[in-house]
């Protein structure tokens, strides 16, 4: 009667393909396996043999040189492949600063229409600058500047607080002629940027940082009032 295991493990144990403990469980077996301890020795005249037959013979200079330029190609290919990796890498960079732009004019364009809701719009409600900028103390924990620019067309109403990106904001209310104006503040730890706007929803919103800050106005205005707001807001 065969051993079994002649068929399933003598190979693989011949050309060193068991893990350490899958070695040494077989070679316990071959102890008390006469048949698998023939088979091995068998194997290993077999490679002694073919060994001393000498069949392996080094390809020729002039054949190598046919082979490699046949290579060349590939080598064109990988860099392309790196190429094609780095733009679509910064495509992908570019669309998650697009995408996250998005989400964070729909969060505030969000805010800002619950905020028309009646009772909603103001927490306190003045327009004198001096009365609500100590209202947001002690609710915050940072001092967002407020200003009245009444004599230039945008009096202040009021603020409330708001929550934006999952953190406890500022939010001022401005009028603009019958139209009502919300402008978001938050801390920002990053270098100052340009304004920059779009639309959703039938709503325009200007969004800028400056001096540790982040503001972004929402409004039904239009984007040039937002933007002249913008401009007062960053003097």
């Amino acid at each position: 009667m065969s051993c079994n295991r002649t068929e399933t493990l003598l190979h693989a144990y011949f050309d060193n393909e068991l893990d350490p403990g899958g070695a040494a469980e077989f070679e316990r077996h071959l102890e008390q396996c006469p048949e698998c301890v023939d088979a091995l020795d068998a194997l290993h005249r077999l490679r002694s043999s073919i060994g001393a037959a000498q069949l392996y013979q080094k390809a020729p200079g002039s054949l190598r040189r046919k082979v490699l330029p046949a290579r060349t190609p590939w080598r064109w290919l990988a860099a392309a492949a790196a190429l094609l990796l780095c733009v679509y890498t910064g495509w992908q960079i570019a669309s998650s600063h697009r995408d996250d732009q998005t989400v964070l004019a729909e969060e505030l364009v969000d805010a800002h229409l619950r905020s028309l809701q009646p009772g909603h719009l103001t927490d306190v409600v003045s327009s004198d600058q001096h009365t609500v900028k100590p209202w947001f103390a002690g609710k915050l924990d940072f001092s967002p500047p407020v200003r009245d620019f009444a004599a230039d067309g945008f009096p202040l109403q009021g603020g409330r607080l708001e929550v934006v990106r999952g953190r406890a904001s500022a939010a001022l209310v401005y009028g603009r002629r019958k139209h009502l104006v919300s402008v978001f503040i938050w801390p920002m730890a990053a270098k100052d940027t340009d304004p920059r706007s779009g639309s959703l929803q039938g709503y325009q919103w200007v969004e800028w940082r400056h001096a540790g800050m982040e503001f972004c106005t929402v409004s039904d205005a239009s984007r040039s009032e937002l933007e002249t707001l913008q401009a007062l807001l960053a003097k």
